[in-house]
């Protein structure tokens, strides 16, 4: 233990330093993270790391999935549903098949049921991966809540393939009733047990005396527990966790105080940043074993090399050819949602860079380092050096080939410019904070006219909504003050939340807003 806490220690900072370096350079750091791993592996004399295949799904993706259901916009999920769920389940049982019958024609021995294991663990697409690359350039919103709500569906269905896949191939057979009624179970029952228990936390965060500490360490642990009661219950902990997570996201304004909300936001930035940090550096440590374990089955190095390539090759062509099927269904279906590009050119570049946009992250590391070493019997368990490999070598190229490759494309290509008539970002800004002030000062005029007679403290809150004017000094703010603009403060959350309502207005926005008012009502404790 005593040499593993410096070791470990280390990777913190070295996971701290590179995403430094990523900021100095304008890349994404998951592209230097698994640089890194790769590079770490050729140190010699690492201590050995080892993490027991049953946790590391429960270690790693609870927290993971739960911060992403926090951020993604439930608005905008609703609004491009049709696309999301296409993109989260059939395009990820297309690639998983693809995958499956490429697989197990080119590589000996490599059964049906390996395929979609490898499938299962390589079809999902990073959101963290995509999020921090597209962060330096500007994308459409309904092209980043179609890949934010896309990358919460996704990791179910391509978990629950590679669960299925797995009994496959560890028993032999496949029964398709017994699946069928299992898959049902899996995915209505674990969405329904997550939102329940979501439902208890909420009530416990409300009726218990709690504040931004016990609160935020209460969402540390409220991942975990809906993972393991859908687990335990035979269900899919990953639902459990993205539908509780929603819910839970959906009512933060009436369970969370706003210093709950600003110091939980930098407690969880920094928590799953470090998360996806070790999960990177722990596969390159693994490698030099994985790579062992191929040469003692006798496969080259190249060869894994070059399978690690073709199912590279599987995963991006899968992903362009269903993102041209979403684009053409779209336009039978419901042509009145598509997009208006300038020209036939840059419309089918659309779907290419949505195919383009298929990094593969974290999601796809932790299922392959969860494969057992051993089968039930007690029998190794077959190509698994070689899955770890393969799902390390796909992660490298499409971080690395199209992470550094799509703000470029992106760019070059304009394919982005226009995208269903979107209204300026600013001119939005502007136009909700124009209907704050007019609402809060109609509010404090309607309900404090009569005290404002007299009363310096009213006097200068009013003069503050009317022109938005900061007073000279704080002396002002007494007690009753406080308490008018502490409720100042919650009718404009409440005008935001109605507001929300509003399809035509970018969420995210409505979230900084928020975000804006929780600061300051934190500064107007310390006044």
């Amino acid at each position: 233990m005593h040499t593993l806490l410096p070791f470990f220690l280390a990777m913190v900072v070295l996971i701290v330093l590179l995403n430094m370096w990523a900021v100095k350079l304008k890349i994404a750091y998951p592209i230097l993270l698994v640089i890194a791993g790769l590079l770490v592996s050729f140190i010699p004399g690492l201590p050995a790391v080892r993490i027991d295949p049953d946790l590391i799904f429960f270690i790693f993706l609870p927290p993971l999935l739960f911060e992403a259901a926090w951020s993604v916009s439930f608005k905008e999920m609703k609004k491009w549903w049709r696309m999301i769920t296409s993109f989260a389940f059939l395009v990820v049982l297309f690639t998983a098949f693809s995958v499956a019958v490429v697989t197990n024609y080119y590589i000996p021995g490599f059964t049906i049921a390996l395929g979609f294991l490898l499938g299962g663990i390589v079809s999902p697409p990073d959101a963290v991966s995509t999020a921090a690359i597209t962060k330096f350039v500007k994308i459409p919103k309904a092209t980043s809540a179609i890949l934010e709500g896309e990358s919460l569906l996704n990791d179910a269905s391509s978990l629950i393939i590679f669960r299925f896949a797995l009994v496959a191939v560890g028993t032999g057979q496949f029964v398709w009733q017994d699946a069928v009624t299992s898959f049902l179970w899996m995915v209505f029952g674990g969405a329904a047990i997550g939102l329940g228990l979501a439902w208890i936390f909420v009530q416990a965060h409300r009726r218990l005396p709690t504040e931004a500490s016990s609160d935020i360490t209460l969402t540390l642990i409220e991942p975990y527990a809906m993972y393991w009661v859908a687990e335990q219950l035979h269900s899919s902990g990953v639902l459990a966790v993205v539908a509780g997570g929603i819910y839970m996201s959906l009512k933060r304004l009436t369970f969370l105080s706003g210093s709950s909300r600003i110091r939980g936001y930098s407690v969880w930035e920094s928590f799953v940043f470090i998360l996806n940090g070790i999960v990177f550096l722990v596969i390159g440590l693994e490698l030099p074993e994985i790579v062992d374990g191929l040469r003692s089955k006798g496969i080259p190095l190249s060869t894994a090399i070059g399978y690690g390539v073709l199912v590279t090759v599987v995963l991006v062509v899968s992903r362009i050819i269903s993102s041209f099927s979403a684009m053409i269904a779209t336009r039978i279906f419901r042509p009145g949602v598509v997009p208006r590009a300038k020209t036939r050119t840059r419309m089918l570049l659309m779907p290419i860079l949505m195919g383009w946009t298929g990094m593969r992250g974290v999601v796809s590391l932790a299922a392959a380092l969860a494969i057992p070493v051993t089968l039930e019997n007690g029998d190794e368990f077959p190509y698994r050096n070689l899955i770890l490999f393969i799902t390390f070598v796909s992660i490298l190229l499409t971080l690395v080939v199209q992470g550094l490759t799509l703000p470029y494309l992106i760019t070059r290509s304009k394919a982005f410019d226009t995208f269903l008539n979107e209204e300026s970002e600013e001119l939005t800004r502007r136009e909700m904070k124009r209907g704050l002030k007019q609402h809060v000062y109609a509010f404090i005029k309607e309900k404090y006219d009569s005290e404002n007679s007299g009363h310096h403290g009213m006097q200068l809150l009013m003069k503050q909504w009317e022109e938005r004017a900061k007073a000279a000094d704080d002396t002002w703010m007494n007690e009753k003050t406080k308490t008018i603009f502490t409720e100042v403060l919650q009718i404009q959350r409440e005008y935001l939340t109605e507001l929300n309502k509003d399809p035509k207005i970018d969420e995210e926005i409505i979230r900084q807003q928020l975000y804006q008012i929780d600061l300051e009502e934190e500064r107007l404790k310390i006044v």
